[in-house]
């Protein structure tokens, strides 16, 4: 095997390993942009729940539609109140004041915007190393096409 028919099976070898590091990184990708669904959706229901709490009253009845599921609701009276039940995580349901459960959402809330903004840059940087790759693939496919065109390589 002379030193070109060497450089062409490393060259064919590092071209299967960035494609498997591309799908490995491709698969990460979709992992985080699943994870980015579910926060979104979290994020959206603290922050209804946030809007909810906070206009329910302390000092009046509030009239309200509880949903039952699939689309169906029914028209109910909260009572005034001073103290929610909120689940802390776990299965743990803890009793708090209005304000109390207020703040800890609001605090949810921000951890959801934070593990956002982490998601979105690991997506970034994926995104940059997944476009390396193509680019570095497409230049060894490249020399390696013009290694087999040339007159040399060819055996008479």
């Amino acid at each position: 095997m002379d030193g070109g028919d060497r450089r062409g099976v490393n060259m064919e070898q590092t071209v299967n390993d960035l494609v498997q590091e591309s799908k490995l990184l491709e698969a990460y990708y979709n992992d985080i942009v699943a994870k980015e669904s579910v926060l979104h959706r979290l994020y959206e229901e603290s922050h209804s729940s946030f809007e909810a709490i906070r206009g329910l009253s302390s000092e009046s009845e509030t009239l309200s539609l509880v949903p039952l599921g699939i689309g169906v609701y029914v028209k109910s009276v909260i009572y005034p109140i001073e103290k929610v039940l909120v689940n802390i995580g776990a299965g743990v349901v803890v009793e708090k004041k209005k304000d109390d459960a207020v703040n800890f959402i609001e605090q949810r809330i921000k951890e959801f915007e934070l593990a956002t903004k982490q998601l979105s840059t690991q997506k970034q940087q994926i995104s940059h190393r997944m476009m390396e790759i193509q680019n570095t693939v497409n230049a060894y496919v490249g020399q390696m096409r013009s290694h087999d065109e040339s007159p040399h390589s060819h055996s008479h």
